[in-house]
């Protein structure tokens, strides 16, 4: 099994759902209100200064579909960079 967290504006959930929804992923984690920096996009720290936040969205599925959301996001990164969003996968060794 592999993980994987997708760092996004919280403007980008409803078509990073789009994107897990047509792969038939529809068990995730999702992190509202998420705050930080990155190196493309403008600081998401929700202040006066650095409007904005994240949304993170975790994913546990098994390697080929996690594969497939990575695709998705390079695909997602290649269009709105600038925006914000990026994932993360690594091995899950366990689940309870």
């Amino acid at each position: 099994m592999k993980a994987v967290l997708i760092v996004h504006n919280a403007a980008m959930d409803e078509e990073v759902n789009e994107a897990l929804e047509s792969m038939g992923i529809d068990c995730y984690t999702k992190f509202p209100n998420t705050l930080g920096k990155g190196q493309i996009s403008e600081p998401h720290l929700n202040t006066d200064v650095w409007p904005g936040i994240n949304g993170g969205t975790f994913v546990v599925t098994d390697q080929a579909k996690a594969k497939e959301v990575m695709e998705i996001v390079r695909q997602m990164r290649e269009k709105r960079a600038s925006e914000g969003i990026k994932a993360f996968m690594w091995e899950i060794d366990d689940i309870t």
